[in-house]
């Protein structure tokens, strides 16, 4: 509409104290913008939660936005960081619970919205694993991300390091060993929701 500010007027008084400005951007975008993210993360609580985050961070960065560019595809790429960090989040979680064996089964998981204590917990005991994980012998650790973390088989895995597939099987068997070893189940219970 011809009437309406360009997000960039928006952005400058926004960034000028204006809150109700940030609101008019918010209603502007978040049709599309919650569609993009639910295409990344198949989920309606998953994709409203990054959403909010997204703002949030839009927010935060406002002053460093360039008006000469386009507001969408610099939202988009807030949006898209917040996709990639929610995927390693999970595949940090898959990865934790192949490790030490633990698993849950489809008809087992709890479906209910996770309580922000419960999203607490899981940070910090994803943490312990990243950290844990980072400590790991530098060719296990290869090993490791590569296969459990982006999706490599053993052979792939195996051409990328200059190793052979069995070489790449037993790193990630040792990986997991002194993973199990260092982080007892009780310090990943937080992960999969078992007391």
């Amino acid at each position: 509409m011809k009437d309406e500010p360009s997000d960039a007027l928006l952005v400058i008084a926004a960034c000028q104290g204006d809150h109700a400005a940030f609101g008019a951007i918010m209603r502007r975008h978040k049709g599309w913008l919650y569609r993009f993210i639910y295409r990344h993360v198949a989920g309606r609580d998953d994709a409203y939660d990054l959403l909010q985050e997204s703002f949030i961070s839009a927010w935060s960065a406002l002053a460093r936005f360039d008006p000469d560019r386009p507001f969408e595809a610099w939202l988009r790429r807030i949006a898209l960081n917040k996709c990639r960090d929610h995927a390693r989040r999970n595949a940090v979680r898959r990865a934790a619970l192949a490790v030490l064996g633990l698993r849950k089964t489809q008809s087992g998981e709890d479906e209910s919205a996770p309580t922000p204590e419960s999203k607490a917990a899981s940070d910090r005991a994803l943490c312990k694993l990243e950290t844990a994980i980072a400590a790991l012998p530098r060719k296990f650790k290869e090993a490791l991300v590569l296969t459990m973390l982006e999706g490599f088989s053993h052979k792939d895995a195996g051409e990328f390091l200059g190793i052979s597939a069995k070489a790449v099987e037993t790193r990630v068997y040792r990986a997991k060993r002194r993973l199990a070893a260092v982080l007892k189940r009780s310090d990943l219970s937080e992960l999969i929701g078992e007391g």
